[in-house]
């Protein structure tokens, strides 16, 4: 017979042992795991080009081309967040990976479509000259050996360079359109050649008059795009999934009509 008290030390070392085993199986407690956050999608744009893109007081980047950017991400299902990104360096904020759109009143050209893909067209834009009342031009021509301003890089310095040479000192480049337009008002140069949407905001909200704009046959007809790097199929498809969408429900008309006062013609 055992003793009573070796008897009780084994059924309490048994008891011990079954509740250690019974603890080593209990599952481990899963701790929740956060959803991923979204892909939020870098837009760059130069924001010194009214009605397009500009700054408010807040220093919030707003316009027509910001609106429609919005309205399409909206359809496409993504979030975008816009940076502004001086002209000057925007392609290659695009080809480096530190921009996922472009939208900057851009015009879509062969040149650019070798290091970057563009959206459908969203926006048809046309070349314009800009001058006092009082000067003699009636075309393009006529300004040939005048003091011209241009925003450097646009497809405004390009005709410009085309007719006087790229190199002619009567070629007056600035940062901004609305830069060149000031100089023109101060009478640095003589006449200023850029989009048709700039100039025509510009000098109806920025000046008391005394200018005109002149419009030239030659002048082709241009095509706005909002650009994605080379070879992003997927981000295109989807950027253009969403222009067709916007344009189809009547949201593009509306968003042209706050920008330019009616819808596209």
């Amino acid at each position: 017979m055992l003793d009573n008290r070796r008897f009780t030390l084994i059924a309490a070392t048994l008891l011990a042992g079954l509740a250690l085993a019974g603890c080593g199986k209990q599952a481990p407690v899963a701790t929740p795991t956060a959803a991923p956050a979204a892909r939020v999608y870098v837009v760059g744009t130069d924001a010194a080009y009214t009605p397009f893109e500009t700054q408010n007081d807040k220093g919030d980047i707003v316009g027509f081309d910001v609106d429609v950017v919005k309205a399409v991400a909206n359809k496409a299902g993504i979030e975008v967040k816009f940076v502004n990104t001086p002209w000057e360096g925007i392609f290659n904020a695009l080809g480096q990976g530190d921009r996922d759109l472009l939208v900057s009143a851009i015009t879509i050209t062969d040149e650019r479509r070798q290091t970057m893909d563009f959206s459908k067209p969203y926006f048809d834009a046309k070349q314009l000259i800009a001058v006092r009342t009082d000067a003699p031009v009636t075309r393009f021509e006529d300004i040939k050996a005048m003091k011209v301003g241009v925003q450097n890089g646009t497809t405004g310095d390009e005709v410009v360079g085309k007719l006087q040479g790229k190199s002619s000192g009567n070629i007056k480049r600035f940062e901004s359109t609305p830069l060149a337009l000031k100089e023109l008002e101060a009478g640095g140069v003589e006449a200023v050649v850029a989009d048709n949407g700039v100039v025509v905001h510009y000098l109806a909200n920025n000046t008391k008059g005394g200018f005109k704009t002149v419009s030239d046959a030659s002048f082709p007809v241009e095509h706005y795009g909002i650009a994605v790097k080379k070879g992003n199929a997927e981000l295109l498809a989807r950027i253009d999934k969403g222009l067709d969408d916007i344009k189809a429900d009547g949201s593009y008309d509306k968003i042209y009509a706050a920008h330019f006062g009616s819808a596209p013609k």
